[in-house]
C-alpha cells in the first residue's frame, strides 16, 4: 500500500468514533457522508466491540509529555488497553492518517497512548510520561476490532490541568472556581476536535 496518498478507508462499515457532542459534531461538518458513532466518554453509549471490522477513534486526549503543547496531533502506533495489554494501529490507517496530517499541515506525532478509566492528573501524567506515552485517553484501548487507527488532538497539558469535575460539565459550569478554565476550552476544544475531525476526513473523502 502506497503511503504517498490517502486512500478511502470509511465504508459503510467504518466507523469513525468520537466520544462527546462537541467531537461528533466536528466530525460530522468534516466528513458529512461517513459513518460517525457518538459512543460517550469511556464508551458509556455503545459496545465497543460492535463498530464494524475498521475503526478510526478520532477527538481530544491529554498530554503526558510536558513537550507536548495544547493543539499538538498524536497518531498511535500503540495503545496500552485498561486491563494492561497493548494494541497496535493498524499500520497502513497509521500511515494515512500522518499523510493526511501533513496535508493539512500539522506535523503528527507518532507514539503510544494510553486508555484510562479515569481522568489523569498530577503525578499520574509524570509516571506515564516515563513508560513512553504520549497522551491518554478514555475510549480508543476498549476498542474490539480488526482494524484501528488512533487520530488524537491534545487538549490539557501537564502544565495546563483541568478538574476531575469536567467529566460532568453541567455541574462544573456550577462552579465559579471553574469559571476560567470553561472560558479555555470553549476556545480551545472546538480547535483541537476540529483539527483531529479534519484529519480523520481526509480518509473519509
Amino acid at each position: 500500500m502506497r503511503s504517498s496518498g490517502i486512500v478511502r478507508v470509511a465504508t459503510p462499515e467504518t466507523a469513525i468514533v468520537a466520544a462527546t457532542r462537541l467531537e461528533v459534531r466536528a466530525v460530522r461538518r468534516a466528513a458529512p457522508h461517513a459513518r460517525v458513532v457518538e459512543c460517550g466518554v469511556a464508551f458509556s453509549r455503545c459496545d465497543p466491540a460492535s463498530l464494524g471490522t475498521t475503526v478510526l477513534s478520532c477527538g481530544l486526549a491529554g498530554g503526558l509529555r510536558s513537550d507536548l503543547a495544547t493543539g499538538t496531533v498524536v497518531i498511535a502506533d500503540k495503545v496500552r488497553r485498561p486491563n494492561g495489554q497493548e494494541m497496535l494501529c493498524d499500520r497502513a490507517l497509521l500511515l494515512q492518517l500522518c499523510v493526511a496530517a501533513r496535508k493539512l499541515g500539522h506535523e503528527p506525532v507518532v507514539a503510544a497512548l494510553v486508555t484510562s478509566t479515569v481522568l489523569v492528573r498530577g503525578v499520574s501524567r509524570a509516571r506515564w510520561a516515563e513508560l513512553g506515552y504520549a497522551a491518554v485517553d478514555m475510549e480508543s484501548g476498549l476498542i474490539q476490532a480488526p482494524r484501528i487507527g488512533v487520530v488524537r488532538v491534545i487538549l490539557d497539558t501537564p502544565t495546563r490541568e483541568l478538574s476531575e469535575r469536567w467529566l460532568q460539565p453541567a455541574r462544573a459550569l456550577l462552579e465559579p472556581r471553574l469559571w476560567p478554565q470553561a472560558l479555555w476550552l470553549a476556545r480551545e476544544a472546538p480547535r483541537c476536535a476540529r483539527i483531529a475531525a479534519e484529519i480523520a476526513a481526509q480518509l473519509a473523502s
